[in-house]
């Protein structure tokens, strides 16, 4: 092999930036209008990822300077109750963005209750309204679902190129894979979607010059699978055991990244790349959503 080493993309650091810029608008707000972007996180249980994944939000709520509004229910509230919270918080005008945290206990439709969530507080981008104007031409939706969004970013702020590109997703879900193809269209790259029933994977990433990566199978792509100075990014966050570890196990992606590193141009890490990212464009759609409201 050859002592070629990608680019490491630093999804910590981009979203560190983001941040900044986000904390010093909320200042100017503030300062100008004597209001502050409110974001309402509406937990359900006691799963314990998604405890650590809404501490996590509140946390990077209050490092910016917005209004964090928590809602911890029961693992036993009802479809009804939960739909009635969200129809109180939609009325709010303090509330500028709210985020129903997946997944939902089994006995609540999500789908039911996301469809509820107001169009201008849909900080998470899943109305069916947001993501129809995403896929249609010369249309934009409220809001850009937080990943796929975040994926753009990380390309655009590297420096990367997209118009004209071949670009390659890996996974069609609806939380990652297809809007984040939609993006890329917008953005006019050629786009192809490999999924579970593709033929030939390997093949079809090979000619890519962009690589998102949202399989969610660990190390699914190897270095092989790379062409020469591609852009890769890898969503997938999958654990595998390491004895060597406290925990038993460490995070790797969906693309085998020491690998990837030998062939790509630029590669995101796994964890540290488009985690954090998330993050801070669940934080971005908030303010855009206040900034509408306040400056209006």
């Amino acid at each position: 092999m050859s002592d070629h080493k990608a680019n490491i993309i630093d999804g910590k650091a981009i979203a560190q930036t983001i941040r900044s810029e986000i904390a010093a608008e909320v200042h100017r707000l503030s300062q100008t209008y004597a209001k502050v972007p409110g974001l309402a996180v509406v937990i359900v249980g006691k799963r314990k990822d998604s405890l650590s994944y809404v501490n996590m939000k509140r946390k990077a709520c209050a490092e910016v300077g917005f209004r964090s509004i928590d809602l911890d229910l029961p693992e036993d509230v009802s479809e009804s109750d939960l739909i009635s919270k969200v129809h109180e918080l939609n009325a709010d005008p303090e509330v500028h963005g709210i985020l129903v945290q997946l997944p939902l206990p089994k006995h609540i439709n999500e789908e039911k209750v996301l469809i509820e969530i107001s169009l201008e507080k849909d900080v998470d981008g899943f109305h069916p309204l947001n993501i129809g104007k995403l896929a249609m031409k010369g249309r934009d939706p409220l809001f850009v679902p937080c990943t796929p969004k975040g994926c753009i970013e990380l390309l655009s702020r590297s420096g990367i190129s997209i118009k004209g590109k071949n670009a390659v997703v890996v996974g069609r879900s609806n939380i990652v894979g297809l809007p984040v193809s939609l993006l890329l269209l917008k953005e006019d790259a050629t786009v192809t979607v490999v999924h579970s029933r593709t033929k030939d994977p390997e093949s079809i990433i090979r000619n890519a010059d962009i690589v998102i990566a949202a399989a969610g199978q660990a190390r699914m792509i190897k270095g092989s699978w790379i062409k020469p100075g591609a852009a890769v990014i890898d969503v997938g966050t999958n654990s595998v055991d390491d004895p060597s570890r406290k925990s038993g196990y460490r995070l790797v992606g969906d693309v085998h990244f020491e690998e990837a590193c030998q062939v790509a141009g630029w590669c995101t890490p796994v964890p540290g790349g488009v985690g954090p990212m998330t993050v801070a464009m669940l934080l971005q759609n908030t303010l855009e959503g206040a900034k509408r409201v306040i400056e209006k």
